[in-house]
């Protein structure tokens, strides 16, 4: 038996469609961060589910809590705002499922209706079912992962449709969140300057919008790198900033004095 998993905060845009195509599955565990639009209501209109509610305490171990919650060992995880096709269900429900391997499967990214298969979008394969006994989630604040050393990875052929960003202000909330995430992860274990911030946009930009084809995409393809720059910039401006702040914290000196 599998329990499906999925963190959400405020995430009623998509819960129903994410929801009704689960249902096959006889238990969906939502462990909720705080919504406060109409995502708890809409997971109690679905009779698999089960409601927990919990502080988010970054992706990784947040992902660790909800599987804790979960009646069965098998974990399948899914975001709030991803849709698991029919097809992917059928496949997941006639697995032989082996303790001792994890399965990964195929997620394709959509902005403003279109497949995103450029930027770095695609192909991008997931971890995603798991023995809960056997692995979990990493520790990571941000891109965590399920951790799969020692163990063989196998790959189901199905999609999951993803639906990360609906319109600018999605871009900016994730790049507030996800930088902030980062910095925090990477606070004292990582350098940053602003030479570093400059460095790392421009090359986030070269290599989505060149190397990895953005110029295909058009519109969506020079939006998407150019989110992907900015979140870099900031990523490593904000981890300087909290460096310095543990640095002025450490040599007991106040930073707001010069």
């Amino acid at each position: 038996m599998i329990s499906v998993t999925i963190l959400t905060k405020n995430s009623e845009k998509y819960l129903p469609q994410v929801l009704q195509s689960l249902k096959a599955f006889n238990e969906i565990v939502i462990y909720d961060n705080g919504s406060t639009d109409q995502t708890l209501a809409i997971a109690e209109q679905f009779p698999n589910v089960s409601i927990f509610q919990g502080e988010f305490i970054g992706f990784g171990p947040t992902h660790n809590v909800a599987s804790s919650c979960a009646k069965h060992h098998w974990i399948l995880s899914v975001d709030a705002d991803e849709i698991v096709t029919e097809d992917l269900v059928k496949e997941i429900l006639a697995l032989h499922l082996d303790e001792t391997k994890v399965y990964e499967m195929q997620r394709d990214n959509f902005y403003n209706g279109k497949w995103i298969r450029w930027c770095g979008w695609y192909p991008e394969k997931v971890l995603r079912l798991y023995h809960r006994k056997k692995t979990r989630f990493s520790d990571a604040q941000v891109h965590e992962s399920i951790l799969a050393e020692k163990k063989k990875i196998l790959s189901i052929k199905n999609s999951i449709h993803h639906f990360p960003y609906e319109n600018t202000a999605d871009f900016l909330k994730k790049m507030q969140h996800y930088s902030e995430l980062f910095a925090e992860q990477h606070k004292g274990k990582r350098s940053s300057s602003l030479a570093k911030a400059i460095f790392h946009s421009w090359f986030t930009f070269f290599k989505s919008y060149f190397l990895k084809k953005g110029f295909l995409g058009g519109y969506e393809g020079f939006v998407i790198s150019v989110y992907n720059a900015n979140t870099a910039f900031y990523k490593y401006l904000k981890l300087k900033e909290s460096n310095d702040a543990s640095q002025h914290k450490f040599d007991g000196k106040d930073p707001t004095q010069n």
